[in-house]
């Protein structure tokens, strides 16, 4: 049987009734006829009178019209005659369709790549024969090590801080979340009092954007700091330059540096051009790259603190933009990736596209355990595909129950995913094969 064409066959068959006993002998059916709906793959009667099954050859070259049990299932052939009792375990392989292939192929299922919703609660009955998938991603490249649970939103922001034995988690759910990197176990919560936007870690530096505010804190020092001016949410933070940059639900980008006379981090800028909220920032040689909801990226020079460029190559909302190597990728709702590259005047151009099937959340870059690139996208049908560069050939997928907002490359191959129900999972980067 076609197991997803099938699902005709599971609303039509299932356990016989308490008054029938499956056999069906040549009292109470004499002349044993083949279902005339059922060759035609329409049959809705249940119980059925007539037989789901071709009748066998009898010796003589005439069908035979024998009632059948369940101690008389399989013809000699292979194909499927009718069980008497409907007695069907996981195993059994139903419909007109299997009836003429060997045994050995009938436990095969087609997966369809959805995660299996019973399977995460813990509770599919179908094992190897559920259709959907039993497993948290798809190709041999990585494995998941453990899941961290806490948050009660989507989780925004992950962070290393250089030296601490510790990861840290922002949510919506307006708390960071301290975890130890040893144990898993959650060893601190501290209330934010709105919900995070974003993380990074620089240094020995956390740095949490908020509503009209920035926190920042030092882990070896214990200094926490407040840095004001921004209006609405902050999505995105970025360091260059010597200067921590904040990009804002108003459009502006605003610019601190840090003063070591007195601790704290000074206002230095606010660079201003975009119309709509700035959701992504990232910084590579003297330039820091802003990608925006008015579907446009902006290049600014880090020493005048100018826009040099304005990137107008995407139809929607820019939410990722990262370096490699000498390109800029940038990923968007339109669904693309955009890798661009300088012309000889200096400007960038679009020299690829690629496409996903659904609009991209988020890009992260890593090396894998061999140290080739790799770009990690996340889309908003809860998948992360990730894809060998520059061929952008896929590697495997990375599946959630929502969408993955955050990713984060951590030391001794390990990575971290925080997914909209507020759970993270721990990754480590797979040894290859020897050949």
């Amino acid at each position: 049987m076609d197991v997803d064409g099938g699902r005709r066959v599971f609303n039509r068959l299932g356990p016989s009734s308490s008054g029938d006993n499956g056999s069906y002998n040549n009292n109470t059916n004499k002349q044993q006829k083949v279902c005339f709906h059922w060759r035609q793959g329409k049959c809705t009667r249940f119980p059925c009178p007539f037989l789901h099954s071709e009748l066998p050859s009898a010796a003589n070259g005439k069908r035979s019209n024998q009632g059948f049990g369940a101690e008389d299932n399989y013809r000699g052939d292979g194909g499927l005659r009718r069980s008497g009792n409907y007695n069907f375990s996981s195993n059994s392989t139903w419909g007109r369709a299997q009836s003429q292939q060997p045994v050995s192929s009938r436990a095969v299922v087609k997966k369809i790549e959805k995660l299996c919703n019973h399977w995460v609660q813990g509770s599919c009955k179908f094992g190897d024969n559920c259709k959907y998938l039993h497993q948290w991603s798809t190709g041999d490249c990585f494995s998941m090590l453990t899941m961290l649970e806490g948050h009660q939103q989507v989780v925004t922001g992950i962070a290393l801080p250089l030296g601490s034995d510790k990861l840290y988690t922002g949510s919506q759910d307006e708390t960071v979340k301290v975890w130890d990197c040893q144990s898993g176990q959650l060893t601190g919560v501290v209330n934010m009092g709105g919900a995070v936007g974003c993380m990074l870690s620089e240094g020995s530096w956390v740095f949490v954007g908020l509503t009209n505010l920035v926190k920042a804190w030092n882990i070896q020092t214990s200094t926490e700091l407040s840095l004001d001016g921004p209006v609405g949410q902050v999505y995105s933070l970025v360091v260059g330059n010597d200067m921590l940059f904040a990009g804002t639900q108003e459009g502006a980008i605003l610019a601190w540096k840090f003063n070591i006379a007195t601790n704290c981090f000074e206002p230095a800028a606010s660079l201003k051009g975009h119309t709509l909220a700035v959701v992504t920032l990232v910084v590579g040689g003297s330039r820091i790259y802003s990608g925006s909801m008015d579907h446009s990226i902006r290049v600014w020079s880090l020493e005048t603190l100018q826009c040099i460029q304005t990137l107008p190559g995407h139809t929607d909302v820019v939410m990722s933009v990262l370096c490699w190597d000498q390109f800029l990728l940038s990923a968007s709702l339109d669904k693309t990736v955009k890798v661009w590259a300088a012309t000889e005047t200096g400007n960038l151009e679009v020299t690829y596209t690629h496409t996903e099937e659904h609009g991209i959340l988020t890009l992260c870059g890593m090396l894998d355990s061999e140290g080739k690139p790799v770009l990690f996208c996340s889309c908003n049908d809860s998948k992360i595909r990730v894809h060998d560069l520059p061929s952008f050939s896929e590697r495997g997928k990375i599946l959630s129950k929502k969408e993955i907002r955050s990713i984060q490359a951590g030391p001794s191959g390990l990575f971290f995913t925080g997914d909209g129900l507020g759970q993270i999972r721990v990754w480590r980067w797979s040894a290859e094969p020897s050949t």
